[in-house]
């Protein structure tokens, strides 16, 4: 199993508007390609409480690959995305990483 954390930095003030575009979107269109959540998370005490941080679940990079690609490509999410950026850009940076679990993770 392979892990992606994904960090969305937003733009000022605009974190309610992601969440809303994940929670009425996004995640509907995900479920259709296959793709699976981790969970979400936002930041309660740090550095920034403008960050949108969740983790998504592959069993290999070639399936991340494949779904993520279909995803991006589906016009229903352009259509979406283009909508909910119609007053400007929602996200202001997007940091990922991949991750695999140590040998003493209770996540395997």
């Amino acid at each position: 199993m392979i892990h992606e954390l994904r960090i969305y930095t937003c733009v000022p003030g605009k974190l309610p508007d992601l969440n809303a575009r994940f929670n009425n979107i996004t995640l509907k269109i995900w479920e259709r390609h296959g793709i699976r959540q981790a969970g979400f998370w936002t930041t309660l005490v740090g550095d920034n409480n403008q960050n949108l941080i969740y983790l998504l679940e592959w069993e290999s990079l070639a399936e991340r690959e494949q779904k993520w690609d279909a995803f991006q490509a589906d016009p229903e999410w352009q259509e979406k995305r283009a909508e909910t950026e119609a007053a400007g850009p929602i996200v202001a940076a997007i940091s990922n990483q991949f991750l695999i679990p140590t040998p003493y993770s209770s996540v395997q």
